[in-house]
């Protein structure tokens, strides 16, 4: 029975760019009733030829759905999708719930929970991590702050998208937490820069660097992704320079709200930054070794690693993230 009850769940879903899509995908795919709108029906059409439906506006989509997830680039944009005349919020009523999927600042998904709490409706955050490939087959992680009532009537939504789920807390608190993560990705993939340059200026191989790093205490999820795009010469990660600054930029800003004298993020905030303005915004963000490879000379390339990373486990059951220490 509460499978047949969630399923009856209707999801309305704005904006389907590159993770967005995919995870329309998934719902599509585990059996949701889904409504779509983005600023370009050509990017629905996949989904729309599969039973999902069209809606002419932000507002008409919170009027036909249960639960309406946003995920957009920019909170800007959020914010105009949810507070225009023809926004969410004209059309969201008492009980429905809304789900922000895209990165974005706490304080703001807060102020705009709060309206949607002026209206008896609930909210959540629930940005997601652990790579673009991983949103197609519904691997990927989700972080999601709300009320833990809000949570559990959201889970088997969250679990037909996401493999693993944590709740974070109050809404906001996933936004926080994603900011975290995103800064320690982006320290990474500079760290991983520089180890591979020295070691090939030291006369090691890169494939057998690579794997060297992979069986080692080094190792990283940005190793076993960003470094195998890195040495294919595409660079493809899908996640471009504009973004690595935008979400580096949200951290270094708790950072200084709580007055902590950060050393790394200051520097590796600053080497995204030239390398935004000197590739240009829309540049892959492991494009970051570029400046490097200039100066010394060398290209971080090696044969038979791939373009871009697939995600080649099978999709199964999303489960919730148990907390060590935490009685639920």
């Amino acid at each position: 029975g509460n499978d047949r009850r969630s399923k009856a769940m209707r999801v309305g879903f704005i904006g389907l760019g590159n993770v967005g899509g995919k995870l329309a995908g998934s719902l599509l795919r585990n059996g949701f009733e889904l409504t779509l709108r983005d600023l370009d029906i050509g990017v629905a059409q996949p989904l729309l030829s599969l039973g999902a439906k069209w809606a002419d506006s932000p507002a008409a989509v919170a009027s036909e759905s249960d639960m309406v997830i946003t995920c957009l680039p920019s909170p800007d944009i959020s914010a105009g999708v949810m507070e225009a005349g023809d926004g969410v919020l004209a059309g969201l009523s008492a009980g429905k719930i809304w789900v922000e999927m895209s990165t974005t600042d706490e304080s703001e998904v807060r102020r705009l929970g709060d309206k949607v709490k002026a209206l008896n409706g609930a909210s959540m955050d629930c940005p997601v991590s652990g790579g673009c490939h991983r949103a197609a087959t519904g691997n990927i992680s989700i972080f999601a702050g709300g009320e833990r009532e809000t949570f559990e009537r959201a889970l088997p939504i969250l679990t037909a998208m996401g493999r693993q789920i944590l709740h974070t807390g109050p809404l906001g608190s996933a936004s926080i937490l994603k900011v975290v993560t995103n800064y320690l990705a982006s320290v990474h993939l500079v760290a991983l820069g520089e180890a591979m340059m020295t070691a090939k200026k030291s006369g090691l191989d890169l494939a057998t660097t690579y794997e060297g790093i992979r069986i080692s205490s080094g190792n990283s999820f940005v190793h076993e992704t960003e470094s195998q795009v890195i040495l294919n010469g595409s660079r493809n990660i899908n996640f471009t320079m504009d973004l690595v600054v935008k979400d580096m930029e949200l951290f270094q800003d708790l950072a200084d709200r709580w007055a902590i004298p950060l050393e790394l993020s200051p520097r590796v905030l600053q080497l995204f930054r030239q390398a935004k303005s000197l590739l240009g915004e829309r540049a892959w963000s492991p494009n970051i070794v570029v400046p490097l490879e200039t100066v010394c000379g060398e290209t971080l390339f090696a044969p038979g690693f791939p373009s871009e990373i697939l995600d080649n486990e099978h999709e199964c059951e999303g489960r919730e993230v148990r907390v060590v220490g935490l009685d639920y």
